[in-house]
């Protein structure tokens, strides 16, 4: 199966940040399996797969989201799925934790295991200094989190459905309320971004961007 160019930009073109969702549209077990797949194949610095998918269904954690969340108020409960993206903390981006050895070694063979996690540590330490601080490495897994982000909305866009990336919140209320349900598994997750999927209840606003030329430099 293809898809053309044209059909690609019109999904961009189609995607914004949907403010107010009409509550009587459901989105299909199918296509939102389809998109959490999206997401869930998406590219993470050396295979790292930091994240993780929570689809919020239960009614009173929502009603907790919504009273420390403003920027999920006006999403919840219009939205048909709610989605918190986790990212994995310092304790699991190490390249020596656990949590990446066996990562590693699902994409590296055993041979070549022990030198690649000497080019791992050299990456960490000196190229992007992540280990000068825990908060660096939990910072460069959330970067990870917002390509799998992106690839979630523009496969809904592609289907016609709608989303909106949520960062409006307190992280350490987040984080408080997320640990007291049992979902940051003592600390090895933390929350990333939030967002929500549906369908749209009005037709937005005309989309401003910067034109492609400033955008866009050809250096030769």
């Amino acid at each position: 199966m293809t898809i053309t160019k044209e059909e690609i930009l019109k999904a961009h073109h189609f995607r914004h940040a949907t403010k107010e969702f009409d509550p009587s549209k459901t989105i299909s077990d199918d296509d939102f399996d389809f998109i959490l797949e999206t997401g869930r194949l998406s590219p993470s610095s050396f295979s790292s797969e930091p994240w993780r998918f929570l689809v919020i269904q239960n009614e009173q954690l929502l009603s907790k989201i919504k009273k420390i969340s403003y920027g999920a108020a006006s999403k919840l409960p219009e939205a048909s799925h709610f989605v918190i993206i986790l990212s994995r903390t310092s304790q699991d981006m190490r390249y020596d934790s656990a949590y990446q050895i066996e990562q590693q070694s699902k994409a590296v063979p055993r041979e070549r295991l022990a030198r690649h996690l000497e080019i791992y540590e050299e990456f960490q330490r000196n190229d992007f200094k992540l280990l000068e601080h825990e908060r660096f490495l939990t910072d460069w897994g959330i970067k990870q989190t917002y390509i799998a982000l992106a690839n979630m909305m523009t496969s809904a866009a592609l289907m016609g459905i709608d989303s909106c990336p949520v960062e409006g919140f307190d992280i350490e209320k987040m984080n408080r309320l997320l640990d007291e349900e049992g979902l940051l598994e003592d600390g090895h997750f933390t929350i990333s971004v939030m967002i929500a999927f549906g369908y749209r209840k009005k037709e937005p606003g005309p989309r401003i961007r910067l034109p492609f030329d400033d955008v866009v430099k050809w250096v030769k």
